[in-house]
């Protein structure tokens, strides 16, 4: 009589605990597909960053369509504005007294800058962009291409074209939102005058599963 009252108990019992259990396994694997795209992430902006460093030419078709696959686990694509993921390479300079001498805007008989409207920011020296370009902005910002006094970039390669809006054009500056500039109290620190600072940047969209990840960007960043 007991073993008559008590059957489907049992199965009462788990079909309670899979309301929890469901939902914890769906969290867990939501949580762990993330973590593995933001791996891939870092990663991406690691390779993106040190080849582009070492002077890889990623103006070319087959350089981009190279690194889209280093990149396809979070789905960059070589053709612009399509994918779920971009890669954006800079290189920037600080503007010193070197750099305006370079260009002949420094006042030797003062010693101050002389029309170097950009003396002692971080410019652009080159701006390249591989995938879906409007998924996400540059924590560096961009070279302001529109208005009154636009920043010329080659179509084919990103640099800043004449070198000399580095120093007199402030549409060139780069904000370095949330990054580290290496620079302490105005002056260049660990680098000498003129060196570039190569930057490479990823983004990729988040997994989503609503409710347990509602998605976003996963976003890394190095510096060479």
């Amino acid at each position: 009589m007991r073993r008559r009252k008590s059957s489907g108990a049992s199965l009462i019992e788990f079909s309670f605990a899979l309301l929890v259990l469901v939902p914890m396994l769906l969290g867990i694997t939501s949580y762990g597909l993330n973590m593995i795209l933001s791996l891939e992430t870092v990663q991406l902006a690691r390779d993106a960053g040190h080849m582009f460093a070492k002077a890889f030419d990623f103006s070319l078709a087959g350089n981009q369509s190279l690194l889209a696959q280093l990149g396809s686990g979070v789905g960059l694509k070589a053709t612009a504005g399509t994918g779920n993921a971009v890669v954006v390479l800079s290189s920037v300079t600080y503007v010193d007294k070197g750099v305006c001498s370079s260009f002949k805007l420094w006042n030797n008989t003062t010693n101050s800058p002389q029309g170097c409207t950009n003396y002692q920011q971080w410019v652009f020296v080159q701006r390249l962009m591989v995938g879906n370009q409007n998924m996400y902005a540059s924590s560096l910002g961009a070279p302001v291409t529109t208005g009154k006094t636009p920043v010329s970039l080659d179509a084919g390669t990103g640099m800043v074209n004449p070198a000399s809006q580095q120093a007199t054009n402030s549409g060139d500056v780069a904000v370095f939102t949330g990054l580290n500039p290496f620079v302490v109290a105005g002056n260049l620190d660990q680098l000498p005058s003129g060196q570039m600072l190569y930057v490479g940047e990823a983004a990729a969209k988040a997994f989503v599963m609503p409710p347990f990840s509602k998605g976003g960007v996963m976003y890394a960043y190095t510096m060479f």
